[in-house]
């Protein structure tokens, strides 16, 4: 135990962040005047999401599983799947890239991660909005892009808007689990693990972000096939007209209380 309180000090004094991070108190958004009723004959390009697995180690570095990410890349494509008919228009699958196609796609998803989290830091913080990014201002409450180079992206000529999916998540290690106890004993906030999900709809014409939901902290263990449906229902809520519901409640036991 006196091990592990050195560990604590250590990593506190070589910098390490410990504290647990500021929570958003929004997490969902339209653009202004935007609207996109059910059945309006618009067309979705879904490109195929962007999905990073990490193992979190006890100084809180990321350490990348590849096992890990590949089950839930085939987990949330198959959440996906089910759920995109819902969506409320005529869907269509990003066709397969290869070269500077696939390039291109690549770029452009960590374009849309960047500005999510630049989203959740200046805008759906309360504390951290930018001038322009609150909602007493109008004219600027909700303006994002991703420029108008999304017009070249694979299948962009056939759809209206694309869908864009980041998830990036890092499961705490043992050793970390275990600081984060000892941290919990010596008053010290120590995170474990890191469940950020994004989904945008973004306009193929001009670039704009029409509609984003972002959380730095989601739910669902997308290395399992419901964790992941989980987290792909949550990510797709509230869609401008969609018919995805809310992830339903735990079922009741007879004893009337939840397991």
């Amino acid at each position: 135990m006196r091990t592990v309180f050195g560990l604590l000090a250590a990593l506190i004094l070589n910098g390490v962040t410990v504290s647990t991070p500021l929570m958003a108190q929004e997490r969902s958004a339209v653009r202004q005047g935007f609207v996109l009723p059910a059945q309006s004959g618009k067309t979705i390009l879904v490109l195929r999401p962007s999905v990073r697995v990490a193992e979190q180690s006890t100084g809180g570095l990321p350490e990348p599983r590849a096992e890990w990410t590949d089950q839930a890349r085939r987990n949330i494509d198959a959440a996906l799947v089910e759920l995109q008919r819902q969506l409320g228009n005529t869907v269509i699958a990003a066709p397969e890239t290869y070269g500077e196609d696939a390039r291109r796609v690549a770029e452009h998803l960590a374009l849309f991660g960047a500005v999510s989290e630049a989203v959740i830091q200046y805008q759906f913080f309360v504390g951290n909005r930018l001038p322009t990014k609150k909602r007493d201002n109008k004219a600027g409450q909700f303006d994002w892009s991703l420029g108008s180079d999304v017009a070249k992206l694979p299948g962009a000529d056939e759809a209206d808007y694309a869908l864009f999916i980041v998830t990036n998540d890092h499961y705490g290690s043992t050793g970390r689990k275990m600081l984060q106890i000892v941290g919990l004993v010596a008053g010290v906030g120590v995170t474990s693990g890191l469940h950020a999900g994004y989904a945008g709809l973004v306009d193929l014409k001009t670039g704009h972000l029409l509609w984003l939901n972002a959380d730095g902290q989601m739910g669902g263990d997308v290395r399992d096939p419901e964790g992941a449906m989980k987290r792909v229902r949550q990510l797709l809520e509230d869609f401008p007209g969609s018919a995805i519901a809310k992830d339903p409640p735990p079922p009741e036991t007879a004893s009337g209380t939840k397991p």
